[in-house]
């Protein structure tokens, strides 16, 4: 399960991604991140991953993807700022 809460209101924009990143909860974060910058064209985007518990080789890609476009990527926990680390560094 992954709950994404959306702050379209803030500079940047925030989402913030709780769960696990797999399966169909991957395409709901990308349309989630495609319609907040859709909505908000010219705006920020961060995404906040502080409390992702798993990610699977799809969600990875997503992360890249949304990095090397500008995305802001937010990590609290080892598992998370290993996996930004590891994205970063391809």
């Amino acid at each position: 399960m992954l709950r994404i809460t959306a702050d379209l209101d803030s500079d940047p924009i925030v989402l913030k991604v709780e769960g696990k990143l797999k399966g169909p909860w991957v395409t709901e974060l990308e349309h989630c991140w495609q319609s907040a910058r859709a909505t908000c064209p010219g705006h920020r985007l961060r995404i906040e991953l502080n409390d992702i518990t798993f990610v699977e080789d799809r969600g990875k890609i997503l992360l890249t993807e949304m990095l090397h476009s500008g995305v802001e990527l937010i990590a609290a926990g080892p598992m998370m700022k290993s996996i930004l680390e590891d994205i970063a560094a391809r």
